[in-house]
């Protein structure tokens, strides 16, 4: 792999994006240190034709995705796909938006719809710039083949996972998956959009690709070993919402009684108390996906936070 810094990118950045090509002609883009609206994007290009899969939180930092992108030689997108429908992967559409097409599962187009600027109600403060909502223009339902260059990309959903409308962008050929938020590295998943069972079957889903670089939504480019740390925090966390609610705890109560021990590292600890919402939820029998009141969720999470909103570092 080749790591470059991100082009236009001042040396005083606190979290500082960096390129690294993966094999020739697919980079990820990162943005460390991945935690909340830090995500990761990246794109395939044969120097004629380019896809970019996501985008980023603020018109700013998808300027910079922009400009790293450029600074390859590959021409701007003619294809965007959006891995699900958070606003920290697709906030930053507009900037790409003219002249490509906007991918995603048929579901993420009616989240990003339906959430609007979901991103401005839980952090207010950030300066998100122009991002007006730019929903995808083209929806699939199960899989979706295309080409660029040699390329074959397939788009895969795996059901309901991190989210309704989740989609893998899958490079059979070059051994490289894009998971977006169905991977978390060297962080703890969020699912209290989507479905913990459902999880651990898009990580079954995953693995039967067989990828030697997979690039998660949030952390550093991984190998597979992260999807056995990723289904052990959510066995642990199916564990803790089996006992938690046999006992008549809340999920407020068992995220602070918890003793985390080996998963103690995967950060940041209030989005134990988001998984736990969503475990409690399919333990009363509600169907996958099926909406939380999510003001609850996030209050629980800033009560496990010191009683501070989770730092969003956009």
């Amino acid at each position: 792999m080749r790591t470059t810094t991100a082009a236009g990118t001042a040396e005083t950045e606190p979290y500082l994006p960096y390129l690294t090509e993966l094999v020739p002609g697919v980079h990820a883009y990162l943005q460390p240190d991945g935690g909340w609206c830090l995500n990761n994007a990246g794109f395939i290009s044969d120097g004629r034709t380019t896809l970019l899969v996501d985008t980023a939180a603020t018109e700013r930092r998808a300027q910079l995705l922009r400009d790293a992108l450029l600074a390859t030689g590959a021409p701007m997108p003619d294809v965007v796909v959006n891995t699900h429908h958070h606003g920290d992967h697709t906030y930053g559409n507009r900037v790409f938006a003219d002249g490509a097409e906007i991918i995603a599962h048929t579901s993420c187009r009616d989240e990003v719809l339906a959430a609007g600027h979901q991103l401005h109600l839980v952090w207010p403060d950030i300066d998100y710039g122009d991002v007006p909502v730019t929903a995808p223009t083209i929806t699939y339902t199960d899989r979706l083949v295309m080409e660029v260059g040699d390329s074959q990309i397939h788009l895969i959903h795996p059901g309901t996972a991190h989210t309704t409308g989740d989609t893998i962008v899958w490079l059979p050929g070059q051994r490289v998956v894009f998971a977006g938020d169905l991977v978390f590295n060297e962080g703890a998943p969020f699912i209290a959009m989507g479905s913990l069972s459902g999880s651990l079957r898009a990580l079954g889903v995953l693995r039967s690709l067989d990828a030697e670089f997979i690039v998660p939504g949030h952390g550093p480019v991984c190998g597979p070993e992260v999807y056995d740390t990723m289904e052990g925090y959510l066995y642990y966390v199916a564990e803790l919402a089996a006992q938690g609610r046999a006992a008549g705890r809340t999920p407020l109560e068992t995220a602070l009684g918890a003793h985390p021990g080996e998963f103690s590292a995967l950060g940041p600890p209030e989005r134990l108390v988001g998984n736990l919402h969503r475990a409690y939820a399919e333990l009363d029998g509600l169907p996958h996906g099926s909406p939380l009141d999510l003001a609850a969720v996030f209050s629980d999470m800033a009560l496990m936070n010191g009683g501070q909103v989770p730092d969003c570092r956009a």
